[in-house]
């Protein structure tokens, strides 16, 4: 017995070492974890089962059937993260070059599907060569078998993607379809073709940072949703993001401890907006006073600025943001700033997270290249995304809430369920400038006069209670007691039933 015992310790010894000492080594020198390191610190200590620790390819090609190693270049299991389930894979990128074949893709698919059969999270560790040559179209149906999983699981358990080294062609695919994407800086990068294809068919000279790297993912593509350090960086911030999410669509997010008054007044809020109204303010500086303890994680930081997306908590419940940033763009819509929260309003209302919208908006970015662009359809899917969404919505307009934009921004019409207005807020078709030039173009010879219709305009429609008159805003609150009646809205809503008419899905204007 004690014979079969140490034959076990010893295989099992076998496969976590990888890929020996010497690869261990040279992941180490260029920064980075291995598999298993990655897995100890993502996890809660002691908490990680693995499965398919003895796997092993199958492949007898191109004397592949010489060096079998245990596990095939992936390392799968479950654990817990702040003592709740999640399921996860790492790829090892000293067996093989982190490459999938056939059976690591099977050791993947496995987890997936048990993630999905007991309502749990997926985190991949991506760190891998790609498609394992030697295999062919085996290794692709591997890719295919994973992708159709990453479908199937989209709006069921959140899907985490962490790019800790290269992820080049098909692979790429997969953590595109996930909710989020993490990279590490200087150490990974996603491109479907690399800078010797790129090189060899258009003949344009780029390096793989340049190409793919953490930086261009974050602040020009928006394929990655923020970009680390270091691994060590990257695995704490992922521990936190999940503290904020359900397991799955079928529970709620977790409700954790606060300690922050509910009821908290904030006086400096009575003054955030400038008495100009074309100076800015930094909407971050609301969402951390209306948070509990000031705690913000945000997402797509680097992206898109002239909208803040992220999830903070309120009485301990998690509560997904939307904001406007009048510090970039005047705070207006434009195609990125569409397409980014759009995506985020999408995932909250799968996965029954609240959103709560803070709308400083003057308009969607005039110009021909936003017209060019798509604008009008990237501009719909915002639209579209609030308008399906069935969670509890509480909007705060603080100030300009202008034309087209003013729908578009959770707005009553778009089955809004609080709609609050600073008595700072301006709702109207259009600036009180721009609207004199249409109404009384005949008179823009006398500077006078039109500064007195400028005034009377003002007067008029600068303010939130023509709105309110209407209905469109349910109240106008005072700055300083916002954290109050938000907490509040959202308490109220907690019962909140709504259902959209029965469909197979709908047709997002993508």
């Amino acid at each position: 017995m004690k014979d079969i015992l140490a034959q076990l310790e010893a295989r099992r010894a076998v496969a976590r070492a990888g890929g020996g000492a010497r690869r261990v080594e040279a992941q180490h020198a260029k920064g980075k974890l291995t598999a298993r390191e990655r897995i100890e610190l993502l996890l809660d200590e002691g908490s990680f089962e693995e499965f398919d620790m003895f796997v092993a390819h199958r492949c007898t090609d191109f004397g592949m059937e010489q060096d079998r190693p245990a596990g095939d270049g992936v390392v799968t299991g479950w654990g817990t993260v702040n003592g709740r389930q999640v399921y996860v894979f790492s790829q090892d990128f000293t067996v093989f070059g982190g490459s999938l074949s056939e059976t690591h893709a099977q050791k993947i698919c496995k987890i997936m599907d048990m993630a999905l059969q007991n309502g749990a999270p997926v985190i991949g560790i991506n760190d891998s060569g790609g498609a394992r040559i030697q295999e062919g179209v085996a290794s692709l149906a591997g890719y295919a078998e994973v992708f159709q999983r990453n479908i199937m699981a989209s709006g069921v358990v959140p899907q985490i993607s962490l790019i800790m080294g290269p992820c080049a062609g098909g692979a790429v695919y997969s953590p595109a379809m996930t909710d989020f994407i993490f990279m590490v800086k200087d150490t990974s990068y996603m491109f479907v073709t690399g800078p010797d294809v790129v090189k060899t068919v258009t003949n344009e000279q780029v390096t793989a940072e340049e190409l793919g790297g953490a930086s261009t993912h974050t602040r020009k593509s928006s394929v990655a949703d923020g970009a680390y350090e270091n691994d060590l960086e990257a695995l704490a911030e992922t521990r936190r993001l999940i503290d904020f999410l359900p397991k799955s669509n079928r529970e709620k997010a977790p409700v954790r401890p606060f300690f922050d008054d509910p009821a908290r007044i904030e006086t400096s809020l009575d003054t955030l907006i400038p008495d100009n109204p074309n100076q800015p303010y930094d909407m971050k500086e609301l969402i951390a006073k209306i948070a509990d303890e000031g705690d913000f994680f945000e997402i797509q930081r680097d992206y898109a600025g002239n909208i803040i997306t992220g999830f903070i908590r309120i009485e301990g419940q998690s509560v997904g943001v939307v904001a406007n940033q009048p510090m970039v763009l005047a705070g207006c819509l434009d195609i990125d700033a569409s397409r980014k929260a759009a995506r985020f309003v999408r995932f909250c209302d799968a996965f029954e997270i609240p959103i709560l919208t803070l709308v400083d908006v003057p308009g969607f970015l005039p110009g021909v290249a936003q017209e060019l662009g798509g604008v009008i359809k990237h501009g719909a899917k915002l639209l579209f995304a609030y308008g399906e969404a069935t969670v509890p919505k509480v909007t705060v307009i603080t100030r300009k809430a202008y034309g087209g934009a003013y729908d578009v921004m959770a707005s009553k019409h778009l089955r809004g369920d609080f709609n609050y207005a600073w008595p700072t807020a301006e709702i109207a078709v259009m600036g009180a400038k721009g609207a004199v030039e249409i109404l009384y173009r005949s008179e823009l010879g006398d500077k006078d006069k039109i500064a007195g219709r400028v005034k009377d305009y003002e007067d008029r429609f600068a303010n939130p209670f023509v709105a309110a008159e209407k209905g469109f805003v349910d109240e106008v609150i005072m700055p300083h007691s916002t954290r109050r009646r938000v907490a509040r809205a959202f308490a109220a809503l907690r019962g909140k039933k709504l259902s959209n008419p029965w469909k197979k899905h709908d047709n997002i204007p993508l």
